[in-house]
Formats: C-alpha cells, structure tokens, sequence
C-alpha cells in the first residue's frame, strides 16, 4: 500500500486518495512549505534540488511522524533533516578529476556577476530600505523579502488592501530615486 506525502498530489488523485492517516501533516505541510523551502533554497543553490531536498525531508518526516513527540518543534525537525539529507547527498556525490596542461577559467561575464558588487547592491538596498517610513518598510519586507502577497500582507498588518497597493507604490518610487542606490547601479 502506498501513502501519498505530497499534498499536492493528494488533491489532484481524487478524494479517496485524500485520507492520510495524518491530516496534521497535511496541514503542517501547507502551512510550512514557503519557509521551508526557502530553508531548502539556502543550503542547494537551486530551486529545483530544493523542492527535491524538502520532499525527501517531509518524507523522512511523514515516516517519523508518530515518533515525534513535540509537534511544536517541528521546524526544528523539519531543518535537521534537511541538513542531514543535503550532507548525505553531498557526501555521495561523484568528484571526477582530470589532470590537464591548462587551468580552466570561465570567461568574464560582463555585468554584474561579481559578488562584491552584488554584496554592495544589497547592503545599499537594505541601508535604502531602512530610511523608508516604518509602515512603508514593513510592507515592502512582507511583500517581497517575506513574499507574502497584497492580501496577506494587508491582513499581517491589519490594513485594506489599497494600503498596502498605494503604500508598497510610493516606497518603491522613494527606492527609485534614491541617490545611493542610483550611484551602486552604475
């Protein structure tokens, strides 16, 4: 007999499939997902390694479920088994080497692949974001540091909808025309 753990897959195989045996888990998973798989996106570098890294990590979890006895540290969990399942894979990975005359050196992307330019970029965006007005900047962090959508972020913030629409409008025209971020997008 098989269990499905995706919940996406539960709903799309019709409601007989729509009886875990843990509806807990179930709701854990739509509740968690983003931040989980932001965790995920952390420790891969890819997005697509990362929906696969969090699936095995739920599925470990699933399997663990009755097992786990405090089911308000589930994060916790959740992490630790991501990082345990990124380590195996990384640990099982296949190195090949190859002795050659020549070093290989990527040709210099023009534009902006630079770390230290991108680091500069962040911290003037961030030190940007920080000399909006404080109902400006925490609706700018929620709706794209946090991507939480118009609707969420109104309710977070107890807000109408307009609000935030108008708010996140003006915040983003104030980053616009900052002076500092102007000079480090040069």
């Amino acid at each position: 007999m098989t269990t499905l753990v995706c919940t996406s897959a539960s709903k799309a195989a019709g409601p007989a499939a729509q009886t875990l045996p843990y509806p807990s888990f179930s709701s854990y998973v739509r509740a968690r997902q983003p931040v989980l798989l932001r965790t995920a996106r952390s420790l891969t570098g890819n997005p697509s390694d990362a929906e696969d890294l969090l699936q095995t990590a739920l599925t470990k979890t699933y399997v663990a479920w009755e097992r786990i006895e405090d089911h308000r540290a589930l994060d916790g969990y959740v992490r630790r088994a991501l990082l345990n399942t990124r380590t195996s894979q990384w640990r099982k990975r296949k190195v090949d080497e190859f002795a050659c005359e020549e070093l290989p050196e990527p040709d210099p992307v023009p534009g902006g692949d630079d770390p230290a330019e991108q680091q500069a970029l962040r911290d003037a965006m961030w030190r940007a974001i920080m000399r909006l007005p404080a109902r400006q900047r925490a609706m700018v962090v929620l709706r794209y540091y946090e991507d939480l959508s118009e609707v969420q972020t109104a309710e977070v913030l107890g807000v109408s909808v307009g609000t935030v629409k108008s708010a996140v409008s003006r915040a983003l025209c104030k980053l616009r025309e900052d002076a500092e971020l102007g000079l480090v997008r040069q």
